[in-house]
């Protein structure tokens, strides 16, 4: 070797190495005799493919056969083990010199980027387990809520309300009974999308803003009532657009009940919903008067699952967050807008 050479092969923290085409090592730098830890002759004292981890072997064989026809080997990772035991990943670029019959190369060590590799994977296999898991679970509480419904609906029905003179009872229960066949429809709906192999799977439906608002206006009729709500709605500019419906429902749903529970309690509650088309997109925008949120502290986690922000008992840290995936999975955007004691406004912007 040139001995102007030698100090970039002795120093060099990646593994340097010389082999000939009979598979030995002829020579060695001290990154890679401290890494396998094996002494510089032991090394050279055995074929290279003692070295490898068994499942490598054929496979490492394969490629070193394509060196010797004169073929470099760039971007190939194998395995090593180490004379503890420990199983080192190596990645090589290496050089055949044909005349010679020698083999130039140079391994990095990447057993920590394959152990990170591995983690992630691990992470990953976990939560589509997970997932797996709460899609079964949403499909079962669906399905299995329906029976006790549809029995509530049934007992709404054998009354008689020939025999109920009292005006406000029989509000009330006709109330019960919308309410009860509004989520009777909705599990059936997510029934339904659940038997789907993905909900995203199914095609797009043109939804109209105010069917959908009097649908979950009267499945809450009873909760909008006691909060005095005045709705403001202008769907004339964009009656209605291409979404999901089960998940436009669930985006006023959430919307309106998030606003009754966050009122101010001296302030009567008044709900601003309009659509729109700005600069051609479909545009929804929902504001309410009611307490708000103090954007510097908290406007980067609303979106987040379980995060609760007026320590109401009611609150479970749910509705925005499911609200930001239903827009976004969708291909859309939200974005909020808020101040506290002086409402909040969700500006929705649709992909279709």
């Amino acid at each position: 070797m040139d001995p102007h050479l030698d100090p970039f092969f002795e120093l060099s923290m990646d593994c340097l190495c010389i082999a000939n085409y009979e598979g030995y090592f002829l020579k060695i730098n001290p990154a890679f005799v401290e890494l396998l830890g094996y002494s510089e002759a032991e090394l050279n004292s055995k074929l290279i493919s003692d070295f490898i981890y068994e499942e490598d072997k054929e496979r490492t064989a394969s490629n070193r056969n394509n060196l010797k026809n004169n073929k470099p080997l760039i971007n190939f990772e194998n395995r090593y083990v180490s004379k503890s035991g420990k199983i080192i990943w190596l990645h090589w670029t290496a050089i055949p010199v044909e005349k010679d019959k020698l083999v130039y190369a140079i391994a990095k060590d990447i057993t920590h980027k394959k152990e990170l590799e591995n983690e992630r994977i691990s992470h990953l296999s976990k939560l589509s387990e997970a997932n797996d898991k709460l899609k079964q679970l949403n499909y079962t509480t669906s399905h299995d809520l329906r029976s006790p419904v549809n029995n509530l609906i049934s007992l709404v029905d054998l009354l008689d309300l020939s025999k109920i003179e009292d005006q406000e009872t029989l509000k009330i229960l006709s109330y019960i009974k919308i309410s009860a066949e509004g989520l009777n429809t909705s599990l059936n709906a997510y029934v339904e999308a659940f038997k789907q192999k993905n909900i995203l799977d199914e095609k797009l439906e043109l939804i109209h803003f105010n069917t959908i608002f009097l649908k979950v206006q009267n499945s809450i009729s009873a909760l909008i009532q006691k909060s005095g709500a005045e709705f403001q709605l202008d769907f004339s500019n964009l009656e209605r657009v291409h979404f999901n419906t089960a998940y436009m429902e669930s985006v006023f749903l959430n919307f309106i009940t998030n606003s009754i529970k966050y009122s101010r309690p001296d302030v009567p509650l008044v709900i601003s919903i309009i659509s729109d088309k700005k600069n051609g997109k479909s545009i929804f925008k929902y504001s309410d008067n009611g307490l708000g949120f103090n954007m510097e502290k908290v406007g980067h986690l609303i979106f987040k699952l379980n995060q609760r922000f007026h320590g109401n008992e009611d609150s479970k840290g749910v509705g925005l967050y499911l609200v930001y995936n239903h827009v976004t999975n969708l291909g859309g955007s939200i974005n909020v807008n808020s101040a506290v004691n002086q409402g909040t406004t969700f500006t929705i912007s649709f992909n279709a």
